[in-house]
């Protein structure tokens, strides 16, 4: 497709109301040069959301094994905006011909944004081709996928497990190796009637906090918002019982409820001690936990999550960030080359696990000798690798569809009242698919 059908496109999709801004180019430098470099200096201009990705591809370009044999010298130009500004301001200067990016981060619940209106075909690069070799050994494509196509590639495995206070636990008589929601369930309620202490949470603020950890145990659970063609398989058995089980355990006060799971009250929920237990992704450890109560290291350990009777995974996921190349720019060939050897080489993971803790998403890595033998001091010492190994052999997969922000929006009151006891989880289920269909009509 020529740049000008291109822009068509991309104008088309802003005229239907996906509120692209017209704001100024994130980099002040120009376009450079309009040939394909093949090889050479390649001058990568890469936008996120977090400091740490720019800490990761700097380490990268700059070890001397990992680019062995590269026909490109890289060099990086940095550009840190608010995750929902980088998809909005890439939109923007595309569709303006302006200066895009060459490699974008774009946070997992951002990318829907991309997947109506042709939009992600535009201006992304396919990566079939790039990740055909490596078959069903590579995880998390599903969620950057539009009609099957791999525009992304996820950055972490983001694999949920259940931290735990090893000491409240002991003190309890609250057994680390629980088998079943249910069995854990029924200890929490006992251990909240004696004590006041919660073995899990519940997001009560923002909707996509309240949603997000609905969908985390539904996918544990078997269930899920969309399946792979996009169609919402939200009226399901799996999802009323999902949503009857966080709303029984906040009645009973084996869950508590808090705005979200990074804010003072959560903090102040973990330091009393009256949150000794709860479901999250592997970055929680940092960015939940050690932030908020540093003084508690050695304490916390992780599992695997205890399962649902009825079936399901042993092992959930939330959040997560794909790098994207930028279609039909001078340096797309030098990106590609980049994103896979960062991406998808053992070194290359390991690069990233070691910069900045985010876990391989090829699955043979979890069987890595070097791998293995990691331990986590903030764990007590724990060989983090025994549980994500086990729980990335049984991780569910995430679909979404360009109507996930849409669902977010409309879900987070339903689930809400749920959680409150204000209707009942088959009601806000069916409330919440009826102003989704309101508003996408699929």
């Amino acid at each position: 497709m020529s740049d000008l059908s291109r822009r068509s496109v991309l104008r088309a999709a802003t005229g239907a109301g996906l509120g692209l801004l017209a704001a100024p180019a994130l980099a002040a430098c120009g376009a450079g040069p309009t040939k394909a470099v093949t090889g050479g200096p390649a001058r990568i201009s890469l936008w996120t959301h977090d400091p740490g990705y720019i800490k990761t591809f700097q380490s990268a370009v700059g070890d001397t094994s990992l680019m062995k044999g590269s026909p490109f010298d890289y060099r990086m130009r940095f550009t840190n905006a608010a995750g929902s500004d980088v998809v909005t301001r890439m939109m923007a200067q595309a569709v303006a011909d302006g200066n895009t990016p060459d490699l974008a981060g774009i946070i997992v619940d951002q990318f829907p944004r991309v997947m109506g209106s042709r939009i992600a075909e535009n201006l992304f690069v396919d990566l079939s081709e790039t990740v055909r070799p490596f078959g069903d050994q590579l995880l998390k494509l599903a969620p950057y996928s539009v009609d099957k196509i791999p525009y992304g590639l996820d950055s972490d495995n983001s694999i949920s497990v259940l931290y735990y206070r090893e000491d409240l636990f002991e003190k309890h008589g609250v057994p680390a190796d629980v088998e079943t929601w249910h069995e854990l369930a029924g200890l929490g309620e006992r251990l909240y009637a004696k004590h006041r202490i919660s073995l899990g949470m519940v997001a009560t603020g923002d909707n996509g906090s309240i949603v997000n950890g609905f969908l985390q145990l539904l996918l544990q659970r078997g269930g899920g918002a969309f399946d792979s063609a996009g169609n919402l398989t939200l009226d399901s058995p799996e999802a009323v019982e999902v949503l009857e089980f966080m709303a029984h355990g906040v009645r009973t006060g084996f869950l508590m409820s808090l705005p979200d799971p990074y804010g003072s009250s959560c903090a102040a929920a973990l330091k009393s001690g009256r949150l000794a237990a709860t479901v999250m992704p592997n970055w929680y450890n940092v960015y939940g936990l050690q932030a908020n109560v540093p003084d508690q290291k050695a304490k916390w350990r992780i599992r695997t999550l205890p399962r649902f009777s009825g079936g399901g995974h042993v092992a959930s996921t939330l959040g997560g960030t794909a790098f994207c190349v930028l279609k039909d720019k001078p340096n797309t060939q030098a990106s590609v080359e980049l994103l896979r050897r960062v991406y998808l080489t053992r070194e290359g993971q390991l690069l990233r696990y070691r910069s900045g803790g985010f876990l391989p998403t090829l699955k043979p890595l979890y069987e890595d000798a070097e791998l293995r033998g990691v331990t986590d001091d903030y764990l007590g010492g724990q060989r983090v690798f025994d549980v994500y190994g086990a729980a990335a052999a049984d991780l569910p997969i995430f679909y979404q569809a360009p109507g996930m922000q849409v669902l977010i929006d409309v879900m987070g009151g339903p689930v809400l009242r749920a959680l409150q006891g204000k209707t009942s989880a088959a009601e806000a289920i069916k409330d919440g698919i009826r102003a989704y269909r309101q508003q996408v009509k699929r």
